[in-house]
């Protein structure tokens, strides 16, 4: 689902950024501490005299940590969106008569309560993302502690997808299934 999870990428590529930017910052300081960098002495003063900095300097410390904020919120927000984006789909063969909208949400909930029924299935979510020519479907199944994935699987694959594109008047309907085991155990027979 990596193609799906759009922080994954946003993520791995800010945490390398970090990464790389303090692997230079510590490479720097031991080369500062052994006197290897020929621009900094070891015993000079961090900064130089003990005068206020120039008001332009710290204009652009504020708006540099601004910036720094506004970049760290941005990837707290990216955080939360985890689900693909989803679309209403519109039904229309003529303009003049009216037309019909399907929000995807809406599609998807009686295949997942479908899903929901089948022996071994605690929960299901679903995700119907993309447009009516371009449709994917991302289908998280949390199954019991005993459930037959396989079962689970060939169900999906001979009752649940096929009422699904047909339902929807699909050919094909691209799926990733991601299956999770519940913490709790099923009801037990004594």
């Amino acid at each position: 689902m990596t193609g799906q999870n759009r922080p994954a990428r946003l993520n791995r590529t800010l945490l390398a950024l970090l990464g790389l930017l303090l692997l230079a910052a510590g490479g720097l300081a031991v080369a500062a501490h052994f006197g290897k960098l020929a621009a900094l002495a070891p015993d000079a003063a961090l900064v130089p005299g003990t005068a206020n900095p120039p008001v332009w300097a710290l204009y652009v410390t504020a708006a540099a940590a601004i910036v720094l904020g506004v970049l760290v919120l941005r990837w707290l927000l990216a955080q939360l969106a985890r689900r693909p984006k989803t679309h209403t789909w519109r039904f229309e063969s003529d303009p003049d008569t009216g037309r019909t909208e399907l929000a995807a949400n809406t599609a998807i909930e009686p295949f997942v309560d479908e899903v929901q029924a089948f022996p071994g299935v605690r929960t299901a979510h679903a995700t119907l993302a993309g447009t009516q020519d371009g449709p994917s479907l991302a289908l998280v199944i949390s199954a019991e502690q005993d459930g037959d994935l396989a079962a689970i699987r060939r169900r999906l694959d001979d009752e649940g997808l096929p009422r699904l594109r047909q339902a929807l008047d699909l050919d094909e309907v691209p799926v990733s299934v991601e299956f999770r085991f519940s913490a709790k155990a099923g009801a037990r027979t004594r």
